[in-house]
C-alpha cells in the first residue's frame, strides 16, 4: 500500500488479494491504527509469486528494505532468523542464528509460521 507521495506505508501478503484488501475497508472492527493507515492509502502495488514460501521471503525483504510505517517492527532490534550450515567443520553442523558472519558457512533465511521466530 502506498500513499499519495508514492511512499510504501504497508507491506502484506495474501492468497486472495480481493479478500485481504476488503478486510481493511470494512466499517467495523478496525483499530485506530488501521483506520489511520486506510486514510493514507492512495494506491496499491502488487507482485505475484509462485508459492507461499516466496511470498514470505519477499514480504520480509520488502519490510526490511523499506521499513513501512504501518508494519510491525522487530522487537528488541532482533534480526530475522537464519539457518547456518557450518561447512568448514569436519562434520558440517546446522544451527539457527540471527547473525550473519563471513566464516565460510552457508546461511538460509528461516521461514516459520509462528510469530515467535
Amino acid at each position: 500500500m502506498k500513499d499519495k507521495d508514492d511512499n510504501i506505508i504497508y507491506v502484506g501478503k495474501a492468497i486472495s488479494l480481493k479478500n485481504r484488501v476488503r478486510q481493511y475497508f470494512r466499517k467495523n472492527n478496525k483499530t485506530a491504527r488501521i483506520e489511520k493507515m486506510v486514510s493514507l492509502i492512495d494506491h496499491f502495488e502488487y507482485i505475484v509469486v509462485d508459492n507461499e514460501a516466496e511470498a514470505l521471503i519477499l514480504e520480509c525483504n520488502l519490510i526490511k528494505k523499506n521499513s513501512p510505517k504501518f508494519n510491525v517492527l522487530l522487537k528488541d532490534d532482533k534480526s530475522y532468523p537464519y539457518i547456518k550450515v557450518a561447512l568448514k567443520e569436519e562434520y558440517p553442523n546446522v544451527y539457527i542464528t540471527r547473525r550473519l558472519v563471513k566464516d565460510g558457512s552457508k546461511y538460509f533465511r528461516s521461514i516459520c509460521k509462528s510469530r515467535k521466530c
